[in-house]
């Protein structure tokens, strides 16, 4: 039987952490491609270090982008983020840009042909998973939800100018007690953030007290030994001048922070042929749409592919008990037949195909509003009534 009390910890990272700014980075130029050229194919990671970044990766497109404009879309991410320090400023940092054109190998398999009625195939092997559960309004894992919004707040006052102290990286960490399996309250809460060198580690400690507070549901707080400020008692050196950053190095905070398996790729930087991507988004779509529908309290969904093929290998469900008597088996031919899972199907269901990728690289790619324009069409919840329908 599984445990009804226990305690569980999640992470996140604000859009100032350095492997943060490269998955900015990554996806405006994602953006950059798509933007112009739907059907573009894009891969392309960042490194950021010490007043350098360094562009790297393969394209495809039918439209010519110039280097000039990939640094540019750089440039614009560091210059939005807020950094402007000695160490790693948007414009002083040097810049090198090794993108080149996607190998002919990989478009074979990849491309539709109509030649051989073949649709398009996914852009590599792998598995993706999705979650969603009823911890949040927004079903999702409470401890991760928790620890992105404590950051996301203190970003939008950062950058309003409300607490000119704070500098753009940080981290947040949510641990919070379980009792019968749902969560209750925090035991412990850690947030590192950077800050001004005259500013006070006492200070710093009471503006993010009111932070933690205003996010946390009422009477949640950890108590006053289990609150961490800073632990080191400094954090004035901060971002890529201290510590080298990397696209896609936090695929857990970018998810369910651990509270639901995943398959190892990474989203950022990826146009939506990459199941990596794509796959993940409808998987957390139709795991979202589950729970929705009262069909179950907790649903994780596996999906994998092949490269070049475009059907599925595998849908799996698994209702964590939480069913109610529903079949699992049937609710993965129900799904399967809802909504098509090849990465055409997908990007097509999902809208993918459009410029949307920058805002998804921090804060968590999964329980944010489904907003049409800017994107998280992944969050609708649109097929709980098929899906009802279907399994009634």
């Amino acid at each position: 039987m599984p445990r009804s009390s226990y305690l569980f910890t999640s992470e996140s990272v604000s859009e100032g952490h350095p492997d943060k700014i490269c998955d900015r980075i990554s996806d405006a130029i994602v953006d950059l491609y798509i933007g112009g050229d739907p059907a573009a194919r894009v891969a392309v990671e960042t490194l950021a270090t010490t007043n350098r970044i360094i562009l790297a990766g393969e394209v495809r497109s039918a439209q010519t982008v110039e280097p000039g404009r990939l640094e540019q879309a750089a440039r614009q991410c560091v210059r939005e983020i807020g950094y402007e320090q000695d160490g790693f400023h948007w414009a002083k940092a040097e810049l090198e840009c090794y993108v080149h054109e996607q190998s002919a190998d990989i478009a074979m398999g990849v491309d539709a042909d109509a030649t051989r009625d073949k649709d398009e195939g996914a852009g590599d092997q792998g598995i993706m998973f999705g979650f969603a559960c009823r911890e949040t309004d927004h079903l999702m894992p409470a401890p991760i939800y928790y620890a992105h919004r404590i950051l996301e707040e203190m970003s939008k006052a950062r950058h309003a100018g409300a607490v000119p102290e704070l500098g753009p990286d940080a981290k947040s960490q949510v641990t919070l007690a379980y009792e019968e399996g749902r969560p209750v309250r925090a035991t412990s809460i850690v947030v590192s953030t950077q800050h001004g060198e005259s500013v006070s580690q006492e200070r710093v400690r009471e503006i993010v007290r009111g932070f933690v507070e205003d996010v946390l549901p009422e009477g949640w707080m950890c108590p006053e030994d289990e609150f961490y400020v800073n632990p080191t008692g400094r954090f004035v050196i901060g971002g890529p001048q201290g510590d080298t950053g990397l696209t896609g190095r936090k695929i857990i905070v970018d998810t369910y922070g651990g509270a639901a398996p995943h398959g190892g790729g990474a989203f950022s930087g990826k146009d939506p042929t990459k199941v990596d991507r794509s796959a993940a988004y409808a998987a957390r779509y139709l795991a979202k749409n589950v729970v929705a529908a009262g069909l179950a309290e907790k649903c994780t969904l596996q999906l994998s592919y092949a490269i070049g093929v475009s059907k599925p290998l595998s849908l799996y469900v698994d209702l964590h008990g939480t069913g109610n008597g529903i079949a699992e088996d049937r609710l993965e031919n129900v799904l399967a037949r809802i909504m098509d899972l090849s990465p055409r199907g997908i990007r097509e269901h999902l809208a993918l195909a459009r410029p949307i990728y920058e805002r998804t690289a921090a804060y968590g790619h999964f329980g944010r509003e489904p907003d049409n324009e800017g994107g998280f069409s992944w969050e609708r919840l649109d097929l709980v009534e098929p899906i009802k329908a279907e399994m009634s």
